[in-house]
Formats: structure tokens, C-alpha cells, sequence
């Protein structure tokens, strides 16, 4: 199983980045998939997640209307489509993975799969 992070970069506050997160290695069908981040000094955080069917979207509320997350069932693909950067969403940015019977899907420890970092930083 795999889960491949990309997309991070740099951007100006008010800005707009891309993440995506390619998945391989087996069948998803049924999973949760998440978009986590961290910023230094800070615990791990989640930020978005979606079921593999593409419904039941949620997000932390302090990117409410500036992200959303999609599956890209073409490209097999969880993306992030993050707009009006704040430096505060400054961190590196994880997908991860859970699968049924499904956990807090807030919290970290309920996911089973994990991809690498990716780190996005908003200059103000």
C-alpha cells in the first residue's frame, strides 16, 4: 500500500496550492482518506477528509469554505484544493488512510496508512 503526497510549494498569502496524494497497492474502496498537517512545534492536526465514494466530506473549521477535498476516481487520486492561503496554513501536509470499521476520523490514530510529506509555506 501506498500513498503518494505532492504539490506543496511556496505561495503568497491569498494564494492557491494543489494537493494531491496518489494511491496504490490495493482496492480503497470503502476507505476514509484524509489530508493531516503539522506546523513546527504543533501536534499533528487534521484538516480534511473524504470517503473513497466521494461523499461525507469534513473539514477543522479553520478551512471551512477555503479548502476542499475531492477523489479523482480517473487519476485514482485524493486532492486538496486549498485557496486564500493563510500563513498559518504554513506545515507540512500528510494523506492518510483508514479503513472499515472506521475510528474518530479526526484524530490521527484512527488511520492506518500514511503517505510522506509534503510542506507548503505561505509567506505573508
Amino acid at each position: 500500500v501506498q500513498l503518494q503526497a505532492s504539490g506543496g510549494g511556496l505561495v503568497q498569502a491569498g494564494g492557491s496550492l494543489r494537493l494531491s496524494c496518489a494511491v496504490s497497492g490495493r482496492t480503497f474502496s470503502g476507505y476514509s482518506m484524509a489530508w493531516f498537517r503539522q506546523a513546527p512545534g504543533k501536534e499533528r492536526e487534521f484538516v480534511a477528509d473524504i470517503f473513497w465514494n466521494g461523499g461525507g466530506a469534513s473539514y477543522v473549521d479553520s478551512v471551512k469554505g477555503r479548502f476542499a477535498i475531492s477523489r479523482s476516481g480517473n487519476r485514482n487520486t485524493v486532492d486538496l484544493q486549498m485557496n486564500s492561503l493563510k500563513p498559518d496554513d504554513t506545515a507540512v501536509y500528510y494523506c492518510a488512510a483508514d479503513r472499515p470499521p472506521y475510528g474518530d476520523r479526526s484524530s490521527r490514530y484512527a488511520y492506518e496508512y500514511w503517505g510522506q510529506r509534503t510542506l507548503v509555506t505561505v509567506s505573508s
